[in-house]
């Protein structure tokens, strides 16, 4: 699970969700959690025991010799993912012939608002490889969604070296904390400044320590996590 339905279901609508919820965290035999704040809505109540296994992200391929393009930013939800806010915060930043690429959505899905940005480009929805192609290419990766239950897409724009610019949203949102360690500046609720401070003054080796920053959530170290610490409680003597 990334996160639990007293988090991203409130409301009436969920409330059958997280009754059956907290008897399944409390009864199942093992929970394998995405992220270290997956299980936080359940503030103290009981739960099984826990293991934290995160989707796997790695680097996609060698990075390109020169990153020419300036910022990338995904948008196939373009509500959650707060598209508007990021165009917004585009129009203010965006110098020279600088251009936004926004994948995961057509141009005619977007506000007339958000066509007329200038400097915007939408490339729609794109292959995997073709995205992540994009990412070694990247500058920057923009996100600000509305809440994070995960976020795989800013942790394959960290394992692929792009610099994250994030607002710090709510939820167990795995690329926060990293991006904050990475760069402090680039996380923040006004992206227009945290924009230009990315594209201006790039923090030193900032892909190199990205790479070692996303390792834990390489296939490897998932797979030795499944290995030693979830199929020994799932299956006893397994090890032996």
């Amino acid at each position: 699970l990334d996160t639990l339905a007293a988090e991203n279901r409130p409301g009436r609508h969920g409330l059958w969700q997280r009754r059956v919820e907290r008897r399944r965290a409390a009864h199942a035999p093992l929970l394998l959690t995405m992220a270290p704040q997956s299980l936080a809505p359940l503030r103290g109540r009981r739960h099984a025991e826990a293991v934290e296994v995160p989707v796997a992200v790695e680097a996609s391929g060698p990075a390109a010799p020169v990153r020419d393009l300036d910022v990338l930013a995904y948008a196939a939800d373009p509500v959650k993912r707060r598209l508007e806010f990021i165009l917004e915060a585009w129009r203010r930043a965006r110098r020279d012939e600088e251009t936004l690429l926004v994948a995961g959505i057509e141009a005619e899905r977007a506000s007339a608002a958000g066509r007329a940005v200038p400097g915007v480009r939408f490339l729609g929805r794109l292959a995997p490889d073709e995205y992540r192609a994009l990412l070694r290419r990247t500058r920057v990766f923009v996100a600000a969604p509305r809440r994070e239950d995960f976020g795989i897409a800013p942790l394959e724009a960290l394992a692929d070296g792009a610099m994250l610019v994030t607002t710090p949203a709510p939820g167990p949102y795995a690329a926060l904390e990293l991006a904050r360690r990475l760069d402090p500046r680039l996380v923040a609720e006004d992206l227009a400044p945290a924009l230009r401070a990315a594209l201006d003054a790039p923090a030193v080796d900032y892909a190199e320590r990205a790479a070692a920053l996303v390792r834990p959530f390489s296939r490897d170290a998932v797979t030795l996590t499944i290995s030693e610490r979830v199929l020994p409680r799932l299956m006893p003597g397994f090890m032996t």
